[in-house]
């Protein structure tokens, strides 16, 4: 059985694409706190582990697939956007600039563990005040690593893109396919 450790719609629809089902989808409910430090990648990889780790308690037999995606500039790990305040001071942040952003895949089996990070650098254009106000308004960006989707308005601020499109979405998906086949995992 697979077990999602996650409750994002997106990784479930990015799963869908390359065939892949999960059983079941039981988010992890741990503490996200950036430690003292904690470089961006680390960070990533950490809280996607610790998501796993959480679910695979309660089912040691079952494959467990967690991620975790951060949004950083060189090392300031950027916030989840949870309020206006937060997705204006992200965007303004980014704005005719180039930020990283990074999605960690985990999975757990039986003890075994797997996991990547995957990197993507992406280079916003300069955004206007009425373009970072009009997203504001849209509430695209609640909720999400950065104060941004890729998949959504935003995806118009980007100028360049080296790395997964997918990761920044949240779920790598060669990456992803390459774990769940390694642990082997088939669907």
């Amino acid at each position: 059985m697979l077990i999602l450790a996650s409750a994002s719609p997106r990784r479930l629809e990015l799963l869908a694409r390359i065939g892949i089902v999960p059983d079941k989808i039981i988010p992890a409910d741990i503490d996200e706190s950036v430690r003292k430090n904690e470089l961006p990648r680390q960070y990533a990889l950490r809280v996607a582990l610790e998501k796993a780790l959480a679910i695979s308690m309660q089912f040691p037999d079952d494959y467990i697939l967690s991620a975790d995606t951060v949004v950083s500039i060189g090392r300031r790990i950027l916030p989840k956007a949870e309020d206006e305040k937060t997705a204006r001071e992200c965007l303004e942040l980014m704005s005719g600039r180039n930020h990283d952003v990074i999605t960690a895949i985990a999975m757990v089996k039986n003890g075994k563990i797997a996991k990547r990070a995957v990197q993507t650098k992406i280079k916003f254009k300069l955004l206007t005040t009425n373009e970072t106000k009009n997203y504001i308004a849209s509430n695209e960006w609640h909720g999400k690593a950065g104060g941004y989707g890729i998949q959504g308005l935003a995806g118009a601020f980007i100028m360049h893109l080296n790395g997964s499109w997918e990761g920044v979405m949240g779920l790598p998906l060669y990456e992803t396919k390459c774990l769940l086949d390694g642990m082997g995992y088939s669907s």
